[in-house]
């Protein structure tokens, strides 16, 4: 079974920064797409930032120049830092690991159980 731990949420003030850490348990990490997305309540769960296999990434255009996601294989981990945090980047973050068809389908996913992140003054 596939387990995704989720770490480094918080409170931070306005323009602060925090790193978001997701752990997978298996050892296919390196054969799958992994993203961090995020909800606040009403809404739907939006795609944040998504780095391939490859190593590709991919920014929500609210993101672009704050925040950076990266791998690290050797530890089964992927980071979501971000910089410059505003109030409206408030919500539940949730790390995806998904594998894909080489046509981009999906094949399965999973989702770690959410970090809470609030920008406050």
């Amino acid at each position: 079974q596939v387990q995704l731990v989720e770490s480094g949420g918080g409170l931070v003030q306005p323009g602060g920064s925090l790193r978001l850490s997701c752990a997978a348990s298996r050892s296919i990490f390196s054969a799958t797409d992994m993203g961090w997305y995020r909800q606040t309540p009403g809404k739907q769960r939006e795609l944040v930032a998504e780095v391939t296999s490859g190593g590709g990434t991919n920014y929500a255009e609210f993101v672009k120049g704050r925040f950076t996601i990266s791998r690290d294989s050797a530890k089964n981990t992927v980071y979501l830092q971000m910089n410059s945090l505003k109030p409206e980047d408030t919500a539940v973050y949730y790390c995806n690991q998904a594998l894909r068809t080489p046509s981009g389908s999906l094949v399965y996913d999973y989702w770690g159980q959410g970090t809470q992140v609030t920008v406050s003054s």
